[in-house]
């Protein structure tokens, strides 16, 4: 055949195709763009990509919510680690993707994802169980053998909140070492805020961040003082108080049906001190609208003297200021005896609510075992995340210090703050109401002529109001 009549050919079909476009109903040609618009949905894409895993494999994506939590080599060789030990499990990594099947994220996320009902519920299962080959069908309750999966999420690895100094700035007001007590944390602020203020320069005594934004800031910059001086939320017994050799049963995300207390002699104390370095200038500026990682920044730049930070910053302030230039130490206590609290915040991972059980079966799908596993991998690996961040405490489930922390005289500081020191619960998922509540109230105060008593009084009769509305839901 020559080459005339094969464009005769092409020629005469591409008509055939345009008269047979033509010849199509409005209706046809609606049809025809749903079928596309289907074809290339992203469920239907979805399917096909899981297609090609093979006969018998489960697909499973991946994602990390507000950015890249470990490196990007780590979390590629602990997928392919993975996905050769389980080759009947294809898990791939997926960008930003709060649908994915799986989820890692961390305090800033953790609240909406709680709340919105997002996490499936993690059965409780046997580590054990979930190291054998995914059976059929398996109860969702299992019996026997230690469980500890259950609740929301897992956390991989966790940071405790301490305080920051700057050495060179309390040594130049005269301080040879850091504030061991709210008296000697308000001397401090006091002299330094006004030293550098008749100087003209542009250094604070210390600084609060509460920026609503901010889902760790009332945490990290206000409850972190009212828990060094002893205080707890959740006494009696259904505290959640207990030392720093964290147990399995206590880390997860799971139902609390006893709401926060409000000790209103306690909080008079904490809030008079707060008022006290708001009142006095003490506090840099832009208290509302400024988040901690803005603050970390006007720390390391030399602007602040004394802050409550995470122990998550200590790399980076490391790597901008030096190890000679700053320090870490407990939160000052009122001088009142009570036992030093501190709280963890956590990176977690948690599986998409979209394996939850829809039917009355009372066995898990395939899908969910299979994120099961996963999680109980990331889990095993959590010693592994802990020595990539530097994280204090670092790993939940190994409560043994690392090379890192025994070899490293800031971490080994940090470390045995925490050693010494009592765990106390967080707020999270609706429980962060109350946050809200303190948050707002705390800021007519610093705004008005409102009294501490005033002041407690509301935050008080706001909690009751939320206690009978509410069903409720705290972080282990």
């Amino acid at each position: 055949m020559n080459l005339l009549k094969v464009v005769n050919i092409v020629n005469n079909s591409l008509n055939l195709l345009k008269k047979s476009i033509c010849q199509l109903s409005k209706f046809d040609v609606f049809l025809l763009l749903v079928i596309i618009i289907l074809i290339l949905s992203p469920p239907f894409l979805k399917r096909v990509f899981k297609s090609e895993t093979g006969p018998g494999q489960i697909y499973l994506s991946l994602s990390m919510l507000n950015g890249e939590f470990f490196s990007g080599d780590t979390t590629e060789k602990l997928i392919q680690e993975f996905n050769e030990k389980n080759p009947d499990i294809i898990i791939r990594l997926v960008t930003d993707d709060p649908t994915a099947d799986i989820l890692i994220f961390d305090e800033l996320d953790a609240d909406s994802l709680f709340t919105s009902g997002a996490l499936a519920k993690l059965p409780a299962i046997s580590p054990a169980t979930l190291s054998e080959n995914i059976p059929s069908e398996l109860p969702a309750e299992s019996t026997g053998e230690k469980e500890y999966l259950a609740g929301l999420a897992i956390p991989l690895v966790s940071f405790m909140d301490l305080l920051f100094y700057n050495i060179e700035i309390l040594t130049d007001a005269g301080f040879g070492h850091p504030p061991r007590s709210r008296d000697e944390f308000l001397a401090y602020a006091r002299t330094v805020s006004r030293k550098n203020s008749s100087a003209g320069k542009s250094i604070t005594g210390t600084a609060l961040s509460l920026c609503q934004n901010d889902k760790q800031a009332i945490s990290r910059d206000i409850f972190s003082w009212i828990w060094a001086a002893g205080g707890n939320f959740f006494p009696g017994e259904n505290s959640l108080l207990h030392n720093s050799s964290i147990q399995s049963s206590s880390i997860f995300v799971t139902p609390l049906s006893t709401p926060p207390v409000f000790n209103t002699r306690a909080m008079i104390n904490d809030i008079t001190f707060l008022g006290t370095l708001n009142r006095e200038g003490l506090l840099a500026p832009e208290i509302f609208e400024t988040s901690g990682k803005q603050r970390i920044e006007e720390f390391a730049q030399g602007q602040i003297a004394m802050m409550i930070a995470s122990t998550q910053s200590i790399p980076y302030l490391r790597e901008r200021m030096g190890d000679e230039t700053f320090g870490i130490t407990t939160i000052p206590h009122p001088g009142t005896g009570g036992r030093y609290n501190i709280s963890v915040s956590s990176i977690y991972a948690g599986i998409n609510s979209n394996f939850q059980n829809s039917d009355v079966s009372e066995t898990l799908s395939l899908q969910m075992l299979a994120a099961l596993r996963f999680l109980n991998f990331l889990a095993e690996k959590s010693s592994l995340f802990s020595v990539e961040l530097n994280a204090v405490p670092g790993s939940v489930f190994n409560v043994i210090p690392g090379d890192y922390i025994r070899q490293d005289p800031f971490y080994s500081k940090a470390w045995d703050i925490f050693d010494a020191s009592q765990i106390v619960q967080s707020f999270c998922g609706k429980l962060s109401e109350y946050e809200t509540a303190f948050l707002e109230e705390l800021r007519v105060f610093f705004e008005s002529n409102r009294t501490a008593q005033q002041t407690a009084a509301a935050i008080h009769q706001r909690w009751d109001l939320i206690t009978n509305t509410e069903t409720n839901t705290i972080a282990y």
